[in-house]
C-alpha cells in the first residue's frame, strides 16, 4: 500500500528536497507552506497554502490529507528567531501544537520532526552525548526543545508516535536561509557566483555539519524505524563532518580556483556558534535505526559544487 506523507514547512530548504526523495520511495506526497508552491516542486504534488500557527487551517489540512506520516519542518531559524523572538515562538512553539493536535484529532500515525543542535546549549561534553541538560540560549532553540518534550508526552499518551532528529548545520545545493550555520553554504554559493565571501564568524568557529542527501536519509530514517527498536527514546542525535570555519574556506578555496573567504565575526551570530556543539555523539542513532551518513566534506564538495553552477546557470541562486 502506497505510503501518504504530509510536510508541512515544505517549501524551505529541507522540504522541497524532501519531497523529492519521498516521490522517489513511492509515496504519496503533500506539500504544506505559507507560501505558494516553489517552481521546483513538481505540479502533481498536491500543495496545500498553510499557516500553521493557524490551529483549523491545519487540522483541515491533515483531514484532507488523511497522511500516514507527517513530517514537520515548518520553523524560524535560529537568526531569523534571535531578530523576532515573538515570531518565531508563536511558529515554533504553537505550530508544533498545533500540528501535534490535528495529528492526535484526526489519528495520525506517525511524526517525524526536524530538531537541532541549536536544542543545546554551552558547557556540554565534545561530542555531546545523546541525553544531556538542554540549556538553549535562543528562542529557536527553546522552541525545539519544547517541541521535543510535546513529541514525547503524545507518544506516552498514545495519542501518535513521534520521532525527531537534531539537525546539525545543513548544506545543500540551495538558496542560505537565515540560519548561523549558513556561513558554509555561502562559502560555496557566494565563492562560485561572486568570487568571495566575507564569513560572519571566527575562523576557529566549529559545530556539526550534514549534507542535505545524508539529512533526508536521517529524516526518513527515524521515521520508518521500527517502534519496538526505538524503545522509550524519540530524539536522536546525527550528524555528518564537524570542520572549523577555516577549513570550509580552505576546501572551497581548492575546488574553486581564486575565490577568496575573508572573516569578519558578528558578535550576536558567534555567540550562537559558540553555545553549540562542536560535534555530536550519534551513536545512539547508528545503534537503533542503523543510521550511517553517506558524505564527508570532500565527497560532499565534490557532489555540491557542480549543482550551485547549474543552479546558477539556471537563474536558481
Amino acid at each position: 500500500m502506497t505510503t501518504r506523507a504530509f510536510i508541512t514547512g515544505a517549501g524551505g530548504q529541507v522540504g522541497v528536497d524532501l519531497i523529492a526523495a519521498l516521490r522517489e520511495r513511492g509515496c504519496e506526497v503533500h506539500g504544506s507552506d505559507i507560501a505558494d508552491r516553489p517552481s521546483t516542486v513538481d505540479a502533481s504534488v498536491r500543495w496545500h497554502k498553510v499557516d500553521v500557527t493557524d490551529a483549523a487551517a491545519v487540522r483541515r489540512a491533515i483531514q484532507s490529507a488523511r497522511p500516514d506520516v507527517v513530517y514537520h519542518l515548518a520553523a524560524i531559524l535560529s537568526s531569523g528567531g534571535e531578530e523576532k523572538p515573538q515570531l518565531c515562538y508563536l511558529v515554533n512553539q504553537t505550530g508544533t501544537w498545533n500540528v501535534l493536535e490535528a495529528c492526535r484529532e484526526e489519528k495520525v500515525p506517525r511524526v517525524a520532526f526536524a530538531s537541532t543542535i541549536a536544542a543545546f546549549g554551552p558547557g556540554l561534553p565534545d561530542p555531546v552525548p545523546n541525553e544531556v541538560p538542554m540549556r538553549p540560549r535562543t528562542m529557536y532553540g527553546v522552541t525545539k526543545v519544547a517541541g521535543e518534550l510535546l513529541g514525547e508526552y503524545y507518544t506516552a499518551r498514545g495519542w501518535t508516535d513521534f520521532r525527531s532528529v537534531r539537525f546539525p548545520g545543513l548544506i545543500s545545493a540551495g538558496k542560505p536561509g537565515q540560519g548561523t550555520s549558513d556561513y558554509a553554504l555561502y562559502m560555496y554559493t557566494d565563492g562560485i557566483k561572486f568570487g568571495r565571501y566575507e564569513a560572519f564568524c571566527r575562523p576557529d568557529s566549529k559545530i556539526p555539519f550534514m549534507y542535505m542527501p545524508d539529512a533526508i536519509d536521517g529524516l526518513i530514517g527515524v521515521a520508518e524505524a521500527p517502534r519496538e527498536r526505538l524503545g522509550k527514546r524519540c530524539t536522536y542525535n546525527i550528524q555528518g563532518f564537524s570542520p572549523l570555519a577555516s577549513e570550509f574556506a580552505e576546501v572551497v578555496a581548492a575546488a574553486v580556483p581564486g575565490v577568496k573567504i575573508t572573516f569578519k565575526p558578528v558578535e550576536w551570530r558567534q555567540a550562537i556558534l559558540d553555545s553549540w556543539p562542536r560535534s555530536l555523539d550519534d551513536t545512539v542513532a547508528r545503534a537503533d535505526w542503523d543510521w550511517c551518513p553517506k558524505y564527508g566534506l570532500d565527497a560532499m564538495t565534490k557532489d555540491i559544487i557542480p549543482k550551485i553552477r547549474e543552479k546558477l546557470a539556471r537563474g536558481e541562486l
